[in-house]
């Protein structure tokens, strides 16, 4: 497989799915970094039983995981909090900034990482909940049961919205 076009098909939304995760756009890029390097070096282990790009994207939710179970994003995180900055500007900031949709996103990032997850797959990627429960590795019933309590959690967070408006648009 030639690494350079699977980098170009795949790398902006990869970068996304880190970024809906860590919320820092270099953090994300080193993220969707090491996760292509870790496929080059092991793409043998690819059995194709699913697609490329799911694949990758399981990668680098786990990669995301991890780097929110580390001390780093901890440290980072802290740091933002006493600085009252972020490390860095991006126009996806600006962006979810000028609109309502900021609001929704805000609501997002406080909710768990679990409920977090599947909203954003279910919502924005348009998955259903049988992909998620595979890509997330827990039963269907589950990933339905954390849908309707993030769903309810936002609710209480930003009142009404229309969430089937959301689904076929992206962040």
């Amino acid at each position: 497989m030639d690494i350079e076009k699977i980098i170009a098909e795949h790398g902006d939304y990869l970068l996304k799915v880190a970024y809906l995760y860590v919320k820092n756009e270099a953090t994300a890029e080193d993220i969707v970094q090491d996760v292509f390097i870790a496929f080059y070096q092991k793409q043998e282990q690819f059995r194709q039983e699913s697609s490329l790009r799911t694949y990758l994207v399981k990668m680098t939710v786990n990669r995301s995981h991890d780097y929110l179970r580390s001390w780093k994003s901890k440290r980072l995180t802290l740091f933002e909090k006493i600085t009252g900055r972020t490390t860095a500007v991006t126009p996806e900031k600006e962006f979810l900034a000028k609109s309502t949709k900021r609001e929704l996103v805000e609501a997002l990032f406080t909710l768990s990482v679990a409920y977090r997850e599947v909203l954003i797959l279910y919502y924005f990627e348009d998955m259903t909940t049988v992909e998620i429960a595979q890509l997330v590795c827990c039963p269907e019933a589950t990933v339905r049961t954390r849908l309707q309590r993030a769903r309810k959690q936002l609710a209480t967070a930003i009142g009404d919205y229309d969430w089937e408006v959301l689904r076929h648009e992206s962040i």
